[in-house]
């Protein structure tokens, strides 16, 4: 929660750990905004070239994602758009809103010849809800995210996101963070197959808990509930666990 949404892909984004050469410039015009532009290579198939992330390849069409961002309580050249308590000391909120461009060939189900372009939409938020002390980052904040792309060149063209994460709810010697988030996904009709079914929204129930065990260590398990998996009837429970490594 409060990471990335998943329907950036969508455009073909560059994500961890198979990453390609990216280039990103960021402007502070005033205290509490900024402004950022990435150029970054998009590959359609990243575990196929670069199965580790650590060699950059240097391929793909270039596409491009732009960001405004507005953090009222705290200078946007501190904000980062993944934090613990620590670094959420005097941040009151951040709002975002941002577009990716991919001008490569994209296939629709509407049209036997590809077309050229696909993008995305979002809008993304965090704010603090309480704070056991103002000046510190121990409290509750909530987090909301929306985006949308085109039905006719994406399956999952809308995805919807909001939760409640609590700063600092163990009484232990080093930072955590407990997150309860629910997401809300919706597939395009226009990808139904004659005499399929209409697809139904699918739902998803995530916990997760993000510990700051070590100066350097982050580890996070997570459990997820989903409905209605591929906009079926199915359903399915994920557990998983991931590490960050931060210097």
């Amino acid at each position: 929660m409060g990471y990335a949404l998943d329907n950036l892909f969508t455009t073909l984004e560059s994500f961890d750990p198979p990453s390609t050469p990216a280039f990103e410039i960021r402007v502070i015009p005033v205290h509490n905004l900024y402004v950022k532009s990435m150029v970054a290579a998009a590959v359609r198939s990243p575990f196929s070239q670069n199965s580790t992330g650590l060699v950059p390849q240097l391929n793909g069409t270039p596409m491009s994602t732009y960001e405004i961002g507005f953090t009222p309580g705290k200078g946007a050249s501190f904000v980062r758009a993944f934090d613990n308590a620590e670094g959420s000391k005097g941040h009151s909120g951040l709002y975002q809103f941002g577009a990716s461009y991919n001008p490569g060939k994209f296939t629709s189900p509407t049209s036997a010849t590809p077309q050229s372009g696909n993008y995305l939409l979002y809008w993304m938020a965090s704010q603090a809800l309480w704070r056991v002390d103002p000046k510190e980052g121990k409290g509750l904040d909530a987090t909301f995210a929306y985006d949308w792309s085109p039905p006719n060149m994406n399956r999952n063209n809308t995805m919807l996101t909001a939760g409640l994460r609590f700063k600092e709810p163990l009484p232990v010697g080093f930072h955590n963070t407990m997150s309860l988030g629910y997401v809300r996904n919706n597939l395009s009709s226009q990808f139904l197959q004659p005499g399929m079914p209409a697809f139904k929204t699918e739902h998803g129930v995530e916990f997760n808990s993000l510990l700051d065990v070590l100066p350097m260590l982050l580890v996070q398990p997570v459990v997820q509930y989903y409905a209605n998996v591929g906009g079926g009837a199915h359903r399915a429970v994920v557990f998983g666990f991931r590490t960050k490594v931060e210097f």
